[in-house]
């Protein structure tokens, strides 16, 4: 395959930021963008390229595409990843990639038996700190994780809405979760708490603005996470760190952190293909081994996320559903 025909779903600014990254690379057209606000997607195709649709089924049923883009929100994913792997489209999905595991096996399982190449928008695991972090890891106990990740607020109106977004855990720091399941192993287990203290006053704000949450790994790891929206003013910090035997080491996107130091873990970070790419090439080679996020491993943070949201709600420990699977 030389070109590679792409369609999107979703016209916001992550869409968006994608279409600029596949401009960039060599023989990829744009054949459509659909959106429900018609003005969005018609603004997105002045810039692009591609016919403008409000209905993702019209869109399906109508035009040609090797892969299909899906940046929506977490509540409104519906039919269109099985829709598009019936019809042998491949698909890259933003995260997270639903809010119902059911739907996401529905959507994995169609996925997996139509043979469709899938890709989530993990990008964190593609950098070369994480790729040393992980070779430096294999083979060696973690004992104890501890991340924080503590934010603004974002502008967008379904955020705030637990049941369109799944609250912060679920929506933003899935980076987090997914960064500790690809350096560490599966997580069997969630145990969290989570408060609303400080921003219940906002209109129309149902999610928590403070969560603690305690996931066990099947290595054995313990992991304490904490995270919030409340730091619009600042005071915001994101970290993840790995304890070992005597060792400490804090992830980072420009260097890793070693206590004491590591000299295989003191350099400088080689820079690494945008996940975009790496989709592209896989699409027009049929070689995904080269895709280090699949939907499979997605649907697997999710698991593990909504498993925290439950257990807030039942206030006990729950296992995930999808470790072993």
């Amino acid at each position: 395959m030389s070109e590679v025909r792409i369609a999107f779903i979703g016209a916001g600014g992550n869409n968006t930021g994608h279409m600029r990254q596949l401009n960039r690379i060599e023989d990829v057209s744009f054949v459509a963008i659909c959106d429900v606000d018609q003005a969005r997607a018609q603004q997105a195709a002045d810039e692009f390229g591609g016919k403008v649709y409000t209905d993702h089924h019209r869109m399906l049923e109508r035009e040609e595409m090797d892969a299909l883009y899906i940046s929506i929100p977490p509540c409104a994913h519906s039919d269109a990843e099985i829709l598009a792997a019936q019809k042998r489209v491949h698909l890259f999905v933003e995260k997270p990639v639903c809010l119902d595991i059911v739907l996401g096996l529905r959507i994995l399982e169609a996925i997996e038996h139509n043979g469709v190449i899938s890709c989530v928008g993990y990008q964190l695991r593609y950098l070369d700190t994480t790729q040393r972090l992980r070779a430096y890891l294999a083979g060696q106990q973690v004992a104890l994780i501890s991340s924080h990740r503590w934010g603004g607020l974002p502008g967008t109106p379904w955020w705030r809405v637990m049941d369109q977004s799944g609250g912060q855990l679920v929506e933003q720091t899935t980076h987090q979760v997914d960064l500790m399941r690809y350096l560490v192993g599966e997580i069997v287990e969630a145990y969290a708490k989570y408060a609303t203290l400080v921003m219940g006053g906002l209109d129309n704000f149902t999610i928590p603005d403070a969560q603690a949450v305690i996931f066990e790994f099947e290595t054995g790891t313990l992991c304490t996470l904490s995270t919030s929206p409340m730091c619009s003013q600042g005071g915001g910090q994101g970290d993840l760190v790995f304890l070992l035997a005597n060792q400490s080491l804090g992830w980072g996107t420009q260097k890793i952190e070693a206590t004491p130091p590591v000299p295989e873990l003191d350099f400088e970070p080689q820079p690494t293909p945008s996940i975009d790419e790496v989709f592209v090439q896989a699409v027009r080679t049929g070689d995904q081994s080269s895709i280090l996020s699949s939907y499979r491993d997605a649907l697997m943070t999710l698991d593990a996320t909504l498993a925290a949201n439950e257990s807030a709600v039942t206030g006990k420990p729950v296992r995930t559903r999808m470790a072993g699977r």
